[in-house]
């Protein structure tokens, strides 16, 4: 794929006017967001955007009727920020913002209703089974099988995440995962995992993520030095178009916009799977969607001025 249309138009720094950098939160994934804002603002200063930062506190509503700016750049992981209560008030008020717009960004938050979407679009993806109490496990162990992951409904990072493979596992592993609401749990597939980031209607390089640990954890994610990032990821061509014809009918069905990142698995089969979509990714020195523009020949400061520059054409307020 020739990536050199992504590349942003360096005067879309000044048509961008003020923007401000949406970051922290009250989500868990808080600190994280803090890095990945910080981030953010530093490539808008160098790619010559007038930008300031906004920590958002319990206080959001004050916080945003009071906001002197022509944009947001939304960095806000997790609940309130990437669930689309804060695309909400956005559009209300009347500032374009950077990502999906309401309904997709609450689609996207809640992966068990994204997996209900993708599976009726006929996209690939592991079988799942919600859990609401202790006799839902013990009907999953019966009408499911094992092993499985747990997974909170509405959490990011992998936080309240970890695998069921065998009876005692599971209920443990409903409890960790209940701490954060909803929780369901997810066909176990055996195999390596990979992300595709996303920009605009073009599929970045694709990325093949190791980890020493069971699987890739909010450890792996942002604290650990020795997992390994494949970018290319070293798959066929063949595979690499299967792979983003998925991605891009997942952007599709789900209707989310802007950028984002597809995260998949790929079976000893050679099955790809879908898994969940993000569209409020991390973008702190250990973050994919950063990593992969860069495979893709564009800087910190590029990715997010393009980022950016998508909201001047004029969909921002597509729910």
């Amino acid at each position: 794929m020739i990536y050199s249309t992504l590349m942003p138009d360096p005067a879309s720094a000044a048509l961008c006017g003020k923007v401000a950098v949406l970051l922290g939160g009250t989500s868990a994934e808080r600190e994280v967001s803090l890095k990945s804002g910080n981030a953010v603002f530093a490539g808008l200063i160098e790619a010559g955007v007038d930008a300031f930062l906004l920590d958002i506190d319990e206080n959001v509503l004050e916080q945003l009727q009071a906001l002197k700016a022509d944009r947001v750049f939304n960095v806000l992981h997790g609940r309130g920020g990437e669930d689309g209560s804060i695309q909400a008030v956005l559009e209300m008020i009347g500032i374009p913002y950077t990502g999906s717009g309401v309904c997709a960004s609450a689609l996207a938050m809640d992966k068990l209703a994204t997996k209900r979407i993708l599976k009726g679009s006929g996209i690939p993806t592991p079988g799942y089974f919600e859990l609401s109490s202790e006799s839902d496990c013990n009907r999953l162990i019966n009408e499911f099988g094992l092993p499985v992951f747990v997974k909170p409904t509405l959490e990011g990072s992998s936080i309240g995440m970890s695998p069921a493979h065998k009876v005692e596992d599971l209920i443990p592993a409903w409890k960790k995962a209940s701490a954060y609401g909803g929780v369901f749990a997810e066909q176990f597939v055996t195999g390596a995992e990979y992300t595709a980031g996303f920009l605009g209607d073009s599929v970045l390089p694709l990325i093949k993520l190791d980890t020493p640990r069971e699987f890739y954890d909010y450890e792996a994610k942002y604290l650990s030095d020795d997992t390994i990032y494949t970018c290319p990821a070293g798959l066929s061509d063949d595979q690499v178009d299967q792979i983003n014809d998925m991605v891009l009918k997942t952007i599709q069905v789900t209707g989310v916009r802007h950028w984002g990142r597809v995260d998949l698995m790929i079976d000893e089969s050679g099955q790809p799977w879908v898994i969940e979509v993000n569209t409020v990714p991390g973008m702190t020195d250990h973050s994919l969607v950063p990593m992969a523009a860069k495979a893709a020949g564009m800087q910190m400061s590029e990715l997010v001025l393009k980022i950016l520059e998508l909201t001047l054409n004029g969909d921002e307020n597509r729910v």
